[in-house]
């Protein structure tokens, strides 16, 4: 049998129990075994709310580690929680798929992936929008070169949140949430931007806090990525009405962007584009994409296949530790820029005091005082795209 493990039964816990549910009907020996967090009325709760009446609850994560012969482990806590979690999961000799942000600091970071290397088992972090067929198809169409060497990327993670998002316990702070949507939304789009256009050279950010004044977080923040020829604009909010996520890639023949719409320009001799623009590298754009396939799964029971299947086979899964880090080493360096007020290049060494946990509660600006503090809160909304991860 392959056991499975969750650690953490908040709301984002049920995304990963329904793939882990869809998947059992292609894998009949993958069962939840399973649940734990700081009490057991949450991992009960979870276990009545979708019938798992063979799964064990566990207020001891320890506990649970020793008692049970466990395949594979989603840790699916608050943002501060992960990496000591995982360590313990990867310490344990199992391997562990970790929500997103993978954690709140680069060491942390470092340390797991240090875990992972010393145990010999996987470590993936969520990064589910990877699997959707528009973020593929932007991903198949800037790798084929249709759309020529880029200019310019401009990337949307707008979300509204009202006053009372940030009355959650662990939201709205520094210590505990790591930062706002910088980290906790457009973690999603930041990581599609690495898998996209890869690392950038130097980063310069501003953040503000515009509406929220029941957090010390920021619920704004625009950063813009150096590339070697090219620029990229990323906006990461709780702020805009509409929650429009859109990324648009602009290329030296035509542009592309999801929601999808191919656009190319033509030149008149006097270097003005052509009225009408070049109708055919649009249309060979519409036809490369009409002829890729769709994905068999989208989101995370495409993602947790991966994983399941990676660990049965023996390799490395698509979204690694690595691309972890590599998201939070961005968001980090959109952070740095914005409180030092100064470019940031990167890579960022250890060095840099804040590759360093606890830099941040040190450093960031608390914009305002947290005001409110409930344990719980009914219903989510969803992060990244639909039916993407609850923030």
């Amino acid at each position: 049998m392959f056991s499975v493990g969750i650690i953490g039964t908040g709301a984002i816990s049920d995304a990963h129990i329904n793939a882990y549910l869809e998947l059992a009907e292609e894998f009949p020996d993958l069962r939840i075994v399973a649940l734990a967090d700081l009490d057991l009325a949450g991992p009960t709760a979870k276990r009545e709310a979708f019938g798992l009446e063979d799964a064990r609850v566990y207020d001891d994560v320890a506990a649970m580690l020793e008692a049970e012969d466990l395949g594979l482990v989603s840790v699916t806590t608050p943002p501060s929680a992960h990496a000591p979690l995982a360590i313990q999961v990867l310490e344990a000799g199992v391997h562990a798929v970790v929500e997103k942000p993978m954690a709140t600091s680069l060491e942390e970071c470092d340390a797991m992936l240090a875990a992972q290397h010393a145990s010999g088992k996987i470590l993936s972090t969520i990064a589910q929008n990877r699997f959707r067929d528009e973020m593929a198809r932007l991903k198949a169409v800037l790798d084929s070169g249709k759309i020529g060497p880029l200019s310019h990327a401009r990337i949307a993670s707008e979300w509204w949140r009202g006053h009372s998002y940030y009355d959650l316990w662990w939201r709205g702070t520094w210590a505990s949430e790591g930062g706002g949507p910088t980290l906790n939304h457009a973690i999603h789009h930041i990581d599609i931007a690495l898998w996209l256009l890869g690392r950038p050279l130097a980063v310069s950010a501003m953040m503000t806090n515009a509406q929220h004044d029941n957090a010390e977080v920021e619920d704004l923040s625009i950063a813009i990525l150096q590339y070697e020829r090219s620029l990229a604009e990323l906006t990461s909010s709780v702020v805009h009405h509409g929650q429009k996520q859109e990324i648009s890639l602009q290329g030296a023949r035509a542009r592309v962007s999801q929601p999808w719409e191919p656009a190319a320009e033509v030149a008149r001799p006097n270097g003005f584009p052509e009225q009408g623009g070049d109708a055919e590298t649009v249309a060979e754009l519409e036809e490369f994409a009409a002829s890729l396939s769709p994905l068999p799964r989208t989101g995370h029971p495409a993602q947790l296949a991966d994983v399941v299947a990676a660990v049965r086979e023996g390799r490395e899964p698509l979204v690694t530790g690595q691309d972890g880090r590599n998201a939070v080493e961005l968001v980090t360096a959109i952070y740095e820029s914005a409180i030092e007020r100064r470019v940031v290049d990167l890579p960022i060494s250890p060095e840099d005091p804040y590759y360093r946990s606890g830099t941040l509660v040190e450093r960031a600006p608390h914009f305002h005082e947290k005001t409110g503090s409930v344990a719980t809160q009914d219903g989510y909304m969803p992060v990244g795209l639909p039916d993407a991860a609850q923030a």
